[in-house]
């Protein structure tokens, strides 16, 4: 598998893309790559030079907590921060919309997932625009303002915000999970089929179904306009979860890996030359 195979480098239309590719034996696949990935982490913490920010985006039962859950499951817990982003509160919404991804960023030697992103404040908010009266910006004053004008500005600050985490050392991944709507509705029955997941399902998942052409839409937007060097997004088959969390495994480790500046720091001169000495004063204890 090619890390660039989903890569968006150009136009993407996603009624044309892939949502299902099963990859032979992927779990046992991912269960190496994910060691690989955790080894990787802890050298990057002693690094203690670059922070990534890795972005889960999708529809509703696209699988985004589960994949999480098994993608990250070798990782040191001091090494990862996982963010869900739900309604903003109160505070939230006395700040713009960017300050609580800013204030979650991950620190330089940590993974940083956010479950959702900032990107919801151009989806729900888009597919919703009577959300953004919620924000209280001057200058909105009705629905009307909210117009074409004001989402490119928007996709405008987006893309500043992650050019400069970027440029200060943050590795940005973005990953869509494309997943199709026929999935999405046996994953749906499945929570109401079985008792001991109805508590996932809610009623607001069908009013939101019924806006998918319009989700769609605004997705393929976010993603043409916002994919660019160094904060890509990768468009990811969902249908399959094992398949979704082997190959999002695999393009971090493989990403990460050509990053040759990511060592474990050398230790100072004077230390190394007495490590000898130090074992024998431990050992005579």
């Amino acid at each position: 598998m090619e890390v660039d195979q989903y890569k968006v480098t150009s136009t993407i239309s996603l009624n044309k893309s892939v949502t299902k590719v099963e990859i032979e034996d992927a779990e046992k696949k991912l269960r190496k790559v994910r060691k690989k990935l955790g080894k990787l982490q802890d050298t990057l913490y002693a690094h203690g030079k670059y922070a990534v920010l890795v972005c889960i985006q999708g529809m509703d039962t696209a699988g985004k907590d589960s994949l999480i859950r098994e993608v990250f499951k070798d990782f040191n817990a001091r090494g990862v921060v996982v963010h869900s982003f739900k309604v903003p509160t109160h505070l939230e919404l006395k700040h713009d919309y960017l300050w609580r991804h800013y204030i979650a960023l991950p620190a330089r030697g940590k993974f940083g997932v956010f479950n959702r992103t900032h990107y919801e404040n151009v989806l729900v908010t888009r597919v919703h625009p009577g959300y953004v009266m919620g924000e209280n910006i001057p200058g909105i004053n009705s629905i009307d303002d909210i117009n074409d004008t004001f989402w490119d500005k928007r996709f405008e600050q987006i893309n500043n915000f992650e050019k400069h985490i970027a440029e200060n050392g943050t590795l940005i991944f973005k990953f869509f999970l494309n997943l199709s709507k026929e999935e999405q509705k046996n994953r749906l029955l499945r929570r109401l089929n079985k008792q001991e997941k109805n508590w996932k399902f809610s009623t607001s998942d069908l009013d939101e179904r019924k806006l998918w052409d319009n989700y769609q839409t605004c997705y393929e937007d976010a993603i043409n306009r916002t994919s660019k060097p160094h904060a890509p997004w990768y468009a990811i088959p969902a249908d399959d979860k094992s398949s979704a969390r082997y190959i999002i495994a695999k393009i971090m480790y493989d990403t990460l890996s050509t990053y040759t500046d990511i060592k474990e720091p050398e230790l100072d001169d004077e230390v190394k030359a007495n490590i000898e000495m130090y074992k024998e004063e431990l050992s005579k204890e």
